[in-house]
């Protein structure tokens, strides 16, 4: 069974920084696109950022400039580092990943169970 696992989350301090990581497990083929988002309570999940196959990397306008994603293939592993935290980046955030099994014809988007971000004094 694939599965995303993230890690990293916690209480920082406003304009600290984060590392966030997830990573990818079980029988898989290949991964494609790989991405972060978060949800703030009261609030609709957000795309934070994206990262293709060929590290192509996009962000949501609120944390460009801020925050970058990478990827390390040989680790299935997808990182989001935060930096210059704000109150209002405090949410659960959630890996999202395009990935193909194997046996399965075409891939599909799994998500990790999330991680909460509380930046706060």
């Amino acid at each position: 069974q694939v599965r995303l696992v993230e890690s990293g989350g916690g209480l920082v301090q406003p304009g600290g920084s984060l590392r966030l990581s997830c990573t990818a497990s079980g029988r898989i083929f290949s991964i494609n696109a790989m991405a972060w988002y978060r949800q703030a309570p009261g609030k609709l999940r957000e795309l934070v950022a994206t990262i293709s196959s060929g590290g192509t990397t996009n962000y949501g306008d609120s944390v460009k400039g801020r925050f970058t994603i990478s990827r390390d293939n040989a680790k299935n592993t997808v990182y989001l580092q935060m930096t210059s935290l704000k109150a209002e980046d405090t949410a659960v955030y959630y890996c999202n990943a395009d990935i193909a099994p194997w046996g399965t014809p075409v891939g599909r988007p799994y998500w990790g169970q999330g991680t909460q971000v509380t930046v706060s004094s």
